[in-house]
């Protein structure tokens, strides 16, 4: 894969208080990651496409994403995304790169509140 410059790509590191394998389902289980945001206008829904490149259960899943409209008509380019998950003894530290879009960009924001989703779901369970 090509080097990624710290403008065009957004990385986020968490650590999860599970094992990796409960992190790992999260990610690939679509009943656990469908997208939708709150926002002050209600519930925004959003559809992606894409294609699995890498697939390591339960440590490394790379694939492309594109956004797309409800009908499957792609809305935006297509970049990569990248998450390894390393299992710490019972902790889970995962590091996501979305390689594609600015650091500083809304999708980084979007990025780290999916996250912040997850990191509350998993702490309930």
């Amino acid at each position: 894969m090509p080097e990624t410059r710290a403008d065009d790509a957004v990385v986020i590191e968490r650590t999860f208080p599970v094992a990796a394998a409960t992190v790992w389902s999260m990610w690939t289980d679509p009943d656990h990651f469908a997208m939708a945001m709150t926002t002050p206008d209600g519930v925004h829904e959003m559809w992606f496409a894409g294609e699995h490149r890498v697939v390591e259960p339960d440590q490394r899943l790379v694939y492309t994403e594109v956004m797309v409209d409800a009908d499957g008509n792609e809305t935006s380019p297509s970049t990569v995304v990248e998450v390894t998950l390393e299992d710490l003894s019972g902790t889970t530290r995962m590091v996501l790169t979305h390689r594609g879009i600015p650091a500083d960009s809304p999708g980084a924001a979007g990025w780290n509140m999916a996250l912040d989703k997850l990191a509350a779901a998993l702490g309930a369970r």
